[in-house]
């Protein structure tokens, strides 16, 4: 269906497609090469992976270069070309004590087992506006302590030790793991639905968009039915080893280490159900280094273990937050819509006939 008002027809189209080439192609700066945008532009890059359900870091730094900035179409580009791809095999379960992580806070523990590592992070500093001179004649310097037992891009052995078992070791803790969602709920091949198990809600935030997420999580998370506070048990970001079973031998082999942000989160348990002594835990992995997208997911998580039916929460987290399905509906809006529009506008005027005029 075209713009029947729309000089030119198929031409006008591809005249439009023309002047998004020249936008895309054209101008005097010079053109970004896609190692730039890997390496400068790592998180937005991340994000649209993450979104797009693919991790292959190039082909996401050229989506990000063909949707000219936009990252939620970026994320839709990346999704499209993944739903081309065959499925050759699936990896073994990844165990994340096994991350070497390059940054590791336990906000709940001043000293928490295994020390903490703030690794590279602008948590600490103002968030203003740097208008000094950019660029490697205006670079900061700084010397970062690399001693020959630590070395700066990870942890040492002794920080494997986990908050979350002290926890649980002490009682603290009820363990969420059953029996009763034994392998990874696939989204990509079957509907999740409110009623699906734990691995779909936790597939469907893994690949939500960031800012719907994270708005989610906050307006859920503030609301009066949870005020006991929400705190991080551990935020942990690293390269997680991704293994497959050996096609001849029958044996695990590593093939790639994917960049993932971990993240665990407490809240007490406010109401006698199913006890009142404990904590409930919330759980959240994503692809790249997206710290806040972490943190809501499992805020989220949590929540919807504490209430699955308020707010239809497991619905909106399963249905409410894909980012290139959300923007699909909203692109569709632009297409040709003067057939609804004529039969919803001659509903409207019988309406008003058959009452007299009367508005």
């Amino acid at each position: 269906m075209g713009y029947s008002g729309v000089r030119g027809g198929q031409e006008a189209i591809e005249a439009a497609e023309r002047l998004v080439e020249r936008a895309r192609f054209g101008g005097h700066s010079r053109w970004l090469e896609l190692d730039q945008i890997t390496e400068r532009l790592g998180p937005a890059v991340d994000r649209v992976m993450g979104e797009g359900g693919l991790w292959a870091p190039h082909l996401a730094a050229r989506a990000v270069r063909q949707s000219q900035g936009d990252l939620l179409e970026a994320a839709q580009l990346l999704r499209a070309h993944r739903s081309t791809l065959p499925r050759l095999g699936y990896s073994l379960p990844a165990d994340t004590a096994e991350l070497p992580a390059v940054r590791r806070v336990a906000p709940a523990h001043r000293n928490p087992p295994g020390g903490q590592l703030l690794g590279r992070s602008a948590d600490f500093t103002p968030r203003l506006l740097d208008l000094g001179p950019e660029g490697p004649a205006g670079a900061h310097t700084c010397e970062v302590p690399n001693g020959p037992d630590l070395p700066h891009d990870r942890l040492p052995e002794s920080a494997g030790s986990d908050p979350e078992a002290v926890l649980r070791d002490a009682g603290l803790l009820p363990d969420r793991r059953n029996t009763d969602d034994p392998e990874p709920y696939d989204i990509t091949r079957a509907p999740a639905r409110p009623g699906t198990p734990r691995s779909a809600r936790l597939s469907a935030m893994a690949r939500a968009e960031t800012g719907s997420l994270t708005h989610l999580w906050y307006t859920c998370g503030r609301s009066p039915r949870h005020q006991s506070p929400e705190i991080p048990l551990e935020l942990r970001r690293g390269r997680l080893p991704l293994r497959v079973t050996h096609p001849h031998t029958g044996r695990p082999v590593t093939v790639a280490a994917v960049q993932v942000t971990e993240a665990r989160t407490v809240r007490p348990i406010a109401r006698p159900r199913p006890d009142g002594t404990r904590f409930d835990l919330g759980y959240g992995l994503c692809f790249g280094e997206n710290e806040p997208k972490a943190l809501a997911m499992a805020g989220l998580d949590l929540l919807v273990h504490r209430d699955p039916h308020t707010d239809r929460l497991e619905q909106k987290v399963l249905i409410a937050l894909d980012g290139p399905e959300a923007s699909g509906f909203l692109e569709h809006l632009k297409l040709p819509h003067y057939v609804d529009f004529r039969s919803t506008m001659e509903r409207v005027q019988a309406v008003r006939a058959a009452a007299g005029g009367r508005a």
